[in-house]
């Protein structure tokens, strides 16, 4: 039997005349696969077709080895965290994420125990018995993903997952992700970040207007995204200052000051970057407030990858295509033909 779990051949999914995602072919098994995009890729509408949220307007869609629309019991199976805030204001905590275990068919006894120890292992063990009105972003954000874990799912799908959270959580979250994959549940962790999914995982998929630009290995497919240059936004008390020793570093092409407190830099190095700028502004006893990478930035990178590979999308180097658990990306096919590359 396949490790494959996750089969969409051929899926879309419209929203009367808008494409959320179309003619979408993947196929993704155990561990942590990234998607990868600027907002309006088509990542939380895979994810929400995933969760059985919403229905394919055309195509077939496996997932767990069955169809997921109108499959209830299926759900028991999932662990969901959506991007936004949908949770339950006069409960605690506590009475939220055993709720959702009673939910997923867990008796009393066994939903209590749960929601205790995973809402300890997410930094809210202290918070329990607190309403989610009064957590912060950062804390709603945690209670979501402790009620996704609660019922030890085999599939896990997390959409934007770090978003709000403060450094010690992000760290946390990501350890946990990758933990979940090692232990051979499915994860799909949706980001417009790159360094963000790369910190969880090397297998991405690579979407962009709906449509699978590429799959496979990460640091295959950055080798094209790099050609890019990308941007760094950084929030601090003297952002003059610690742009006058970033631009000594060779990693950095240039330095921007939009207004009084932020610089923003542009590199082909973020990777050398992101550890570099909290270095330099510690030693100068600077104050980071925000370290972001700008989803436009992301945008640019999308739109300059389609644009030059020309009217047909993005061409893939010649040789790559490997099956699914394969670690190259995949060249993807137009369906006319089979020899151009597929129309972004």
């Amino acid at each position: 039997m396949s490790d494959t779990r996750i089969v969409a051949d051929r899926v879309s999914k419209w929203y009367g005349k808008v494409v959320g995602i179309n003619d979408f072919t993947v196929s993704i098994g155990p561990g942590v696969t990234g998607l990868l995009g600027p907002n309006g890729a088509g990542k939380s509408t895979f994810i929400k077709l995933l969760v059985g949220a919403l229905r394919p307007s055309k195509g077939k869609l496996e997932v767990l080895d069955q169809q997921i629309w109108g499959n209830r019991r299926l759900l028991t199976r999932i662990g969901y965290c959506p991007e936004h805030d949908g949770i339950y204001e006069d409960l605690t905590g506590r009475e939220f994420v055993t709720f959702m275990a009673r939910l997923a068919g867990m008796s009393p006894p066994e939903a209590a125990e749960r929601a205790e120890a995973v809402l300890e292992q997410m930094g809210l063990g202290k918070a329990a018995h607190r309403l989610l009105r009064e957590y912060s972003k950062g804390m709603r954000q945690r209670a979501k993903l402790a009620q996704a874990l609660v019922h030890d799912p085999e599939l896990l799908l997390f959409d934007e997952p770090l978003t709000g959270c403060d450094p010690l959580a992000r760290a946390q979250i990501t350890q946990m992700i990758k933990t979940a994959g090692q232990a051979g549940k499915i994860v799909i962790v949706s980001s417009h970040i790159l360094h963000e999914i790369e910190s969880m995982t090397s297998e991405i998929v690579l979407l962009y207007k709906g449509q699978v630009l590429a799959e496979g290995n990460i640091y295959r497919i950055r080798d094209m995204i790099d050609e890019h240059p990308h941007q760094i936004r950084v929030e601090c008390d003297r952002p003059r200052e610690l742009g006058q020793q970033l631009v000594l570093s060779p990693e950095i092409r240039a330095v921007e000051f939009p207004d009084e407190g932020t610089l923003v830099l542009e590199t082909h190095q973020p990777d050398a970057c992101y550890p570099l700028i909290p270095k330099l502004a510690l030693a100068a006893g600077i104050k980071i407030r925000s370290l972001t990478s700008p989803d436009n930035n992301l945008q640019a990178v999308f739109e300059y990858l389609t644009q030059k590979r020309g009217p047909q999308g993005v061409a893939r180097p010649a040789g790559l295509s490997p099956g699914p658990s394969g670690g190259e990306p995949r060249a993807r096919q137009s369906a006319q033909d089979g020899t151009r590359g597929r129309a972004a």
